[in-house]
């Protein structure tokens, strides 16, 4: 995930700092995430008929990044850890779409200022340092005229997070975030939905999601 740069006192920067945990959660482990894609995003997007750019954010291992490319849009991906940048360099060539993918582990702000905007602009479960009404502020930033936003996260109630107590403070509601963003400028909606997963051992997984799904008018 990539949040902005701040210094602390011991004179590394909050971003530093988050890199190395990142990327010692990856080191950790030869495959952090399952490698298929967020059912969240594919129902928000797989409708979507014209592709185009797309800025794919806290990227990971690159899942999200090389469906997108399979669906025909132009992606740039980020995240802060280059361990996770250099696995999903690799998940993408696998795939056949290595060039339609651009990775990064730039700094968001910087990325978004230099290189935007796009025509869609997806977060999902990016815990930023700075908090969801931060992150959401930002990517607004990104969405080109016309272009959608999309950001998801867990919820507060969401019993992952719960189970979690490192991802509370980085928990929000759909309809908190969306409050930074302009209505007359944004068709917008927030809500909080539920899902489930199968566990390998069988048993169904419960998920609360907030999902914020904003569309810039032209």
């Amino acid at each position: 995930m990539t949040t902005r740069t701040e210094d602390n006192p011991s004179g590394e920067s909050a971003r530093d700092v988050e890199r190395e945990a990142w990327d010692a959660r990856y080191r950790s482990r030869e495959r952090v995430w399952t490698g298929q894609p967020n059912a969240p995003l594919i129902d928000e997007v797989e409708h979507i008929v014209t592709p185009g750019t797309a800025l794919d954010v806290g990227c990971g291992e690159g899942a999200d990044a090389v469906w997108l490319a399979r669906q025909g849009w132009l992606v740039t991906a980020v995240d802060l850890s280059s361990t996770a940048i250099g696995r999903a360099r690799e998940h993408a060539a696998a795939a056949g779409v290595g060039q339609h993918v651009t990775f990064t582990d730039d700094d968001l702000e910087a990325l978004v200022a230099s290189q935007g905007p796009w025509n869609l602009v997806t977060s999902l479960y990016t815990h930023s340092v700075h908090g969801g009404r931060w992150l959401v502020e930002t990517l607004a930033g990104a969405v080109a005229p016309g272009g959608m936003l999309v950001v998801i996260g867990h919820h507060p109630t969401d019993p992952h997070a719960v189970e979690h107590p490192d991802l509370r403070d980085k928990t929000f509601a759909a309809d908190d975030v969306a409050v930074v963003l302009d209505r007359s400028l944004w068709e917008v909606s927030a809500t909080l939905r539920e899902r489930t997963t199968r566990e390998p051992d069988g048993r169904e997984r419960l998920w609360r999601d907030a999902v914020l799904v904003a569309r810039r008018h032209d």
